[in-house]
């Protein structure tokens, strides 16, 4: 993978080859939230799009400064609305579990439970409308803390986990199909709502601007440091140059190309931290006890469950563990794009691509999940000149006038799809375990 992201900087350029370095570790940390739970458990979570969403919610609600206007028109109706359903939440869990089952406790459950959202209803709609109607071409929504937005790492994974919580107490009764169909449904669910509540995340008019954790280019261009250390590294190809006036234009070139490196550089580098600290631990887990006892209910749950393992139980906590790590991953991924487009969160990119990185790269195994996602991302972004160069060489022959070499051509770019399914086709018939299969220590 080195060899192939150094290839790509010679031969086509340094800032590509670090901007696919940057999507390669955040997708090897969704890779390895995906192969715990379903390496680890065989828990078949079709939904990844929407936790990756969650972890990208949380770094416009930590990192984005309070709307201080819109605050005043409508936060305390918002504050009012949520307190509602905190007490009506607490009120429905305290009834399930003092009151004994019958039909006394279901009635005064449906009481509560529609009493309360009618309550909620006049407090919340009225304060959306005044939140929305503030500035909406700017803002119309509430903003976040203001916070450093590394903050929001921690915090995607927390809300990851939450949501993750309240969907496998429901789901994860089910066999692993229907399992699958919940997990894309609540995804889908979670995807409108970030789509269509503005008050919270803009909806479809994107919230931009968001804090960086790493200087901006504009920023590094002015300072005399990193001016001094472009010099440095370039000394030879200044110094060939003699005339000043072209020499300084040179150096103002080449500080501007470079500032686009260094940053993308601290990027991958913190990038790295993350998918290291998560590597360690998950392989730290799966060589545990813990570890052999999910792999045991997962190769055979019935036994487990008769040697007196909770399997239920079990189950919610591996996709707990792994939905915060896909939301850690999809906080990372909004600090990279430097803002949240709900639009862009679609199953192919998000949920198709992570199991295909996982299903080649070796399920089961954490080496072989983070090498999947190193992979299967490369080939994502370099399919397209690939064909191209493929389709050039084999209408080589044909005349320049030729319609069918123009049509050919022009219609490489749209084998990036063919291209994955080959390739995925050719490593589950020649390594169906993956390129790096799990392995099976036999005591």
């Amino acid at each position: 993978m080195a060899g192939m992201l150094v290839f790509v900087g010679v031969y086509q350029s340094w800032s590509v080859s670090l901007s696919i370095l940057g999507m390669c570790l955040i997708s090897a940390v969704m890779a390895l939230g995906v192969n715990i739970q379903w390496g680890y458990a065989g828990l078949f979570n079709a939904g990844v799009m929407g936790f990756t969403a969650i972890g990208g919610v949380a770094a416009v609600l930590v990192s984005y400064p309070p709307v201080k206007e819109a605050w005043s028109a409508g936060g305390g109706g918002i504050g009012i609305s949520l307190l509602i359903m905190l007490v009506m939440s607490a009120i429905i869990y305290f009834s399930l579990k003092l009151l004994p089952k019958g039909k006394l406790r279901g009635l005064l459950i449906f009481i509560v439970l529609l009493l309360g959202l009618y309550v909620a209803r006049q407090f919340f709609y009225p304060a959306v409308s005044s939140i929305e109607s503030v500035d909406s071409a700017v803002s119309g929504f509430l903003g976040g803390m203001g916070l450093p937005i590394l903050f929001s790492w921690i915090v995607g994974g927390v809300l990851a986990a939450a949501v993750a919580w309240a969907i496998g107490k429901v789901a994860l009764g089910l066999r692993s199909d229907y399992l699958a169909i919940a997990t894309l449904g609540i995804s889908e669910i979670v995807i409108a709502v970030i789509k269509n509540e503005d008050w919270l995340t803009r909806g479809v008019k994107n919230v931009t601007g968001l804090k960086r954790p790493v200087p901006l280019e504009a920023e590094l261009q002015q300072e005399e440091w990193f001016i001094s250390l472009v010099s440095r590294f370039n000394e030879s190809k200044l110094a060939a140059i003699s005339d000043a006036d072209a020499k300084a234009e040179m150096l103002r070139s080449l500080v501007i190309e470079g500032s686009g490196i260094f940053v993308k550089l601290c990027y991958a580098g913190l990038f790295a931290v993350v998918l290291l600290i998560v590597l360690a631990l998950s392989i730290r887990a799966l060589n545990s006890p813990w570890g052999r006892m999910m792999r045991a209910i997962r190769d055979n749950d019935e036994a487990a469950s008769a040697m007196g393992k909770d399997i239920k139980k079990r189950h919610l906590q591996v996709f707990i563990l792994g939905s915060a790590v896909i939301g850690i991953a999809g906080a990372m991924l909004t600090t990279l794009d430097g803002q949240l487009t709900p639009t862009s969160y679609q199953p192919l990119r998000f949920t198709f691509l992570v199991w295909v990185m996982v299903i080649v790269g070796g399920s089961g195994n954490n080496l072989g999940a983070v090498f999947g996602g190193f992979l299967i991302w490369f080939m994502w972004i370099e399919a397209e000149p690939i064909a191209i160069v493929l389709m050039s060489f084999v209408t080589s022959g044909m005349a320049e006038t030729s319609a069918l070499k123009s049509h050919l051509i022009e219609s490489a770019p749209h084998l990036r799809l063919f291209l994955m399914g080959l390739l995925l086709l050719f490593v589950l018939r020649f390594s169906p375990k993956g390129i790096l299969p799990e392995k099976v220590r036999h005591s």
